[in-house]
């Protein structure tokens, strides 16, 4: 089942059907039952905002089968514009989901590979992943330069991420990027590419995650945004007031 919100057509689901599937899949390419993978992205009010303005970023989202609704904004306005959804219209966040997937992993399973974050970052997330999910088989973590890729640089890390015998990639580059090299990735190899942004940081005990109060009211973005104001000041303000006209214009539409 998929709902437009704005200009993002997301895919309506509970989290824990959203995590089963993604394992059901991955044991699928592991298995040789499956010959492609495909991209699965994160979407909040931000991603709507940026979908709004950017053609090649809306494109990208609207080629995917796969788009959860990373915000509690999106929930509510999914639930208010499709009240029959209500029970199934979930938040599907990519830590969650992330930490959910790791939770059920095993060898036979899934075989994940890291791509993002710092090297100081992905090394605290190796290690926390070791302690807290000793069945998950990480096969390998990268991270790559704060720069774009040329043409051989791709093609060498797509390389390694294939020798590698990965079967979801976790992106942890940042909203837009990592969803472009999500979808870049699963056209190009047979893996589930998701695009989880701060995920990394989370789980890797790096970064404050808000309080579930403040996660489940849709104030997280507060909490975010006074832990990192610069970074995140045009994010928040700008995104939420162009992801506002959004959803105003979506209900009244419907």
């Amino acid at each position: 089942m998929r709902e437009r919100v704005g200009p993002v057509a997301f895919t309506v689901t509970p989290l824990n059907s959203a995590i089963d599937m993604l394992l059901d899949d991955s044991q699928a390419l592991l298995n040789n039952q499956r010959e492609r993978g495909y991209a699965v992205h994160f979407c909040n009010a931000y991603s709507v905002a940026i979908a709004s303005r950017d053609e090649n970023y809306r494109k990208v989202l609207g080629a995917s089968q796969t788009v959860f609704s990373d915000g509690v904004p999106i929930t509510w306005v999914g639930r208010r514009l499709r009240p029959d959804l209500r029970d199934s219209w979930e938040r599907v966040y990519g830590p969650d989901v992330m930490t959910g997937v790791l939770e059920k992993s095993t060898p036979e399973n899934a075989r994940h590979f890291l791509l993002g974050a710092t090297p100081d970052v992905l090394s605290s997330l190796e290690e926390r992943i070791r302690e807290r999910f000793p069945a998950a088989y990480v096969v390998g973590a990268e991270s790559p330069p704060f720069r774009p890729l040329t043409a051989d640089e791709k093609t060498s890390q797509d390389a390694r991420i294939a020798a590698s015998g990965a079967t979801m990639v976790w992106v942890g580059l940042g909203t837009p990027i990592q969803d472009f090299e999500a979808a870049r990735l699963a056209e190009r190899l047979p893996v589930i590419a998701l695009g989880v942004g701060a995920a990394f940081d989370f789980l890797a005990g790096t970064t404050r995650q808000a309080p579930k109060w403040m996660q489940r009211s849709g104030t997280e973005w507060l909490f975010r945004l006074g832990t990192e104001p610069r970074r995140l000041a045009k994010r928040y303000l700008w995104g939420n007031s162009v992801f506002a006209l959004e959803a105003i214009k979506t209900l009244r539409n419907s």
